[in-house]
C-alpha cells in the first residue's frame, strides 16, 4: 500500500478513527489494532511475506526473553548470534542469493573453469532491510544490557511491524519506539496537526518534486549515449532531487503518520544538501541508517579509539557495508567506496566533526566560504548519485565521460523530453529556497503566512494529481 495512493487515503482515516475510539486504558487493544493494521498494510503487497515478518518477530521476542535470564556469557552469546544468523540469513537469501551465485560463477570462469548455475526466481520482500535492522537493534541492546526485554508480545509485534515506518524507515531503535508503544497514549491535537503538516510536506516532496524529476531521469539515463554534456549533468541533478524528494518525503509521511497515533519517530533527514562537507552530509542523510552502522558496526569494531589505521579500516568497512545494504549490485558497493574516499581525508585531518551546527544559523544568506563548501559537497554527492542510479559501473563511468567531454551541441536538448522542463527547474529552485528558509524546522507550515503556504502546497499537490498513477518509492527496492 503506497502512501501516495487512494488505498492509503481510505485506510489511514479508518485506522485513525478506530484507534482513538479505543480508551487509552485499553492499551493492549490499541496495540493489537496497530498490529492488525500493520499486517494489513504490509500484506497489501504480498500476503505471503506476512509469515516472514511474523517469524522474525517470534525469533527475536524469544531470544530477548532468554537474554534477560542470568545465564553464562557463552549461552547469551549463542542467543545473540542466533538472532543475527536468522535475521541476516533471511536478508542474504532474499536479497543477495542470486548476486553471490552469479559472481561466484564469474569468478570461477575468470580462473579458467566453467560452472553452470541456476538463479532462483526470488521475490524481494518489501522493507526487509529495514525491519531486519530494527529487530536486530532490539536483541543487541538487550545483550549489551542497555535495554530490558518486553514480555508483552503484542507490543513487541507492534514495534517490529509499525506500519508508518515498516517498509522504508526510519529504522527505529527499540529504546525509542518500544517504550512509547508500552505506555498509555492520549490524543494531542497539536501533535496530530503537526503530523498532518508533515504528511502534506512529504507528499509534496514525493509527488511534485520526486515524481516530476523521475520523468527526466529515466529518459536521460536510458539514452545517455545520445545526450550532450549539459543534459547529462542535468540528469544527475534531477536524480539528486528525485531520490531526496522520494526518500525524505517517505520519511516525513511516516513521521507525520506516527504522530497521528501519538508516537514520535526519529528524524531521518535534516536538509542534507546544505552540508558543508561529506561528514556533515552523512549526519543529515538517512540518519537512522548511518547512526545504526555507527552504533552496531563502527563502534564495536573499535571505532577510531585504537589507532588511526583502525579508524581508517572501520570507516571503509562501514561505507562498503552501507553501500551493499542498498542492493545486490556492484554499483552500490562502488558508491559506498566512493563516499569512503570522500570521507577519509576529513577523518585523517580531524575535520570530520567540524560542521556540527546549522549553516548560516543567524544569517539570512551563507557567506562565500559556506556557499563554496556547500557547492563542493553537493557536487561530490552528485558524482556518487550517478553510480547509485546507473545499471553498471561501466555505464556510470561512460555517463561521467559524457559530462566531462564538454559536448554542448543543442544546449537545450533536455527540452525535447517534456514540454514543461523549464517549469521543473523553476520548481526545484523554489523548493531549494523554501528548504533554505525552513532549515531550522521540519516543514514550512510554521509562523506567518502559514495558511497561505499550506494552500499553495495543496494546490500543487492537487494539480499534480496526488492519487492518480501513484509511483513506488525508490527505497522500496532496498
Amino acid at each position: 500500500m503506497l502512501f501516495n495512493s487512494l488505498d492509503f487515503a481510505i485506510f489511514l482515516p479508518i485506522v485513525f478513527a478506530l484507534y482513538w475510539l479505543i480508551p487509552s486504558k485499553n492499551l493492549k487493544v490499541q496495540n493489537l489494532l496497530i498490529v492488525a493494521a500493520s499486517y494489513t498494510f504490509y500484506g497489501w503487497w504480498d500476503w505471503r511475506f506476512l509469515a516472514l515478518i511474523l517469524f522474525s518477530t517470534l525469533v527475536d521476542y524469544i531470544v530477548g526473553l532468554n537474554l534477560k535470564k542470568e545465564k553464562p556469557k557463552s549461552f547469551r552469546l549463542t542467543l545473540l548470534w542466533t538472532s543475527i544468523a536468522v535475521n541476516i540469513g533471511l536478508l542474504v537469501f532474499f536479497k543477495y542469493f542470486n548476486f553471490f551465485l552469479d559472481n561466484f560463477a564469474e569468478a570461477f570462469t575468470f580462473f579458467g573453469g566453467e560452472i553452470q548455475t541456476r538463479s532462483l526466481n526470488i521475490i524481494l520482500p518489501v522493507g526487509i532491510s529495514f525491519y531486519t535492522f530494527q529487530t536486530l537493534s532490539y536483541t543487541i541492546d538487550i545483550y549489551k544490557r542497555k535495554l530490558e526485554p518486553t514480555t508483552d508480545f503484542i507490543a513487541f509485534a507492534a514495534f517490529v511491524s509499525f506500519f508508518p515506518q515498516l517498509v522504508a524507515g526510519p529504522i527505529e531503535r527499540a529504546s525509542n519506539l518500544l517504550p512509547q508503544i508500552l505506555a498509555p497514549r492520549k490524543f494531542v491535537q497539536s501533535q496530530a496537526v503537526d503530523g498532518l503538516h508533515l504528511i502534506i510536506w512529504g507528499l509534496f516532496k514525493k509527488v511534485v518534486i520526486a515524481d516530476s524529476c523521475a520523468v527526466y531521469v529515466e529518459e536521460i539515463f536510458s539514452n545517455y549515449e545520445s545526450m550532450n554534456s549539459f543534459t547529462l549533468l542535468l540528469g544527475a541533478f534531477y536524480f539528486a532531487f528525485q531520490i531526496y524528494g522520494d526518500f525524505s518525503g517517505y520519511s516525513d509521511i511516516a513521521i507525520g503518520t506516527a504522530r497521528l497515533f501519538g508516537m514520535n519517530l526519529m528524524r531521518n533527514f535534516n536538509f542534507p544538501y546544505f552540508s558543508r562537507d561529506i561528514a556533515e552530509f552523512w549526519r543529515r542523510w538517512h540518519i537512522s541508517l548511518s547512526t545504526w552502522f555507527r552504533d552496531y558496526v563502527y563502534i564495536p569494531l573499535g571505532g577510531s579509539r585504537l589507532s588511526r589505521w583502525n579508524g581508517f579500516r572501520n570507516i571503509l568497512i562501514v561505507f562498503l557495508v552501507s553501500g551493499f545494504w542498498h542492493g545486490a549490485n556492484w554499483t552500490f558497493i562502488f558508491w559506498g567506496a566512493l563516499h569512503a574516499l570522500f570521507y577519509i581525508p576529513l577523518f585523517l585531518m580531524k575535520r570530520n566533526r567540524r560542521n556540527l551546527d546549522i549553516v548560516a544559523l543567524d544569517r539570512v544568506l551563507p557567506n562565500w566560504r559556506e556557499f563554496l563548501a556547500m557547492f563542493r559537497t553537493f557536487f561530490l554527492v552528485l558524482i556518487g548519485w550517478i553510480f547509485f542510479r546507473a545499471d553498471t559501473i561501466a555505464q556510470a563511468f561512460n555517463y561521467l565521460k559524457g559530462i566531462v567531454s564538454l559536448k554542448f551541441d543543442g544546449f537545450m536538448q533536455y527540452l525535447t523530453i517534456e514540454r514543461y522542463a523549464p517549469e521543473l527547474l523553476v520548481l526545484i529552485t523554489l523548493f531549494i529556497i523554501i528548504e533554505w528558509f525552513i532549515r531550522r524546522s521540519e516543514h514550512p507550515f510554521y509562523g506567518r503566512l502559514r495558511l497561505i503556504k499550506l494552500i499553495g502546497i495543496l494546490f500543487l499537490l492537487i494539480t499534480q494529481g496526488v492519487y492518480t498513477d501513484a509511483k513506488d518509492f525508490i527505497y522500496f527496492q532496498f
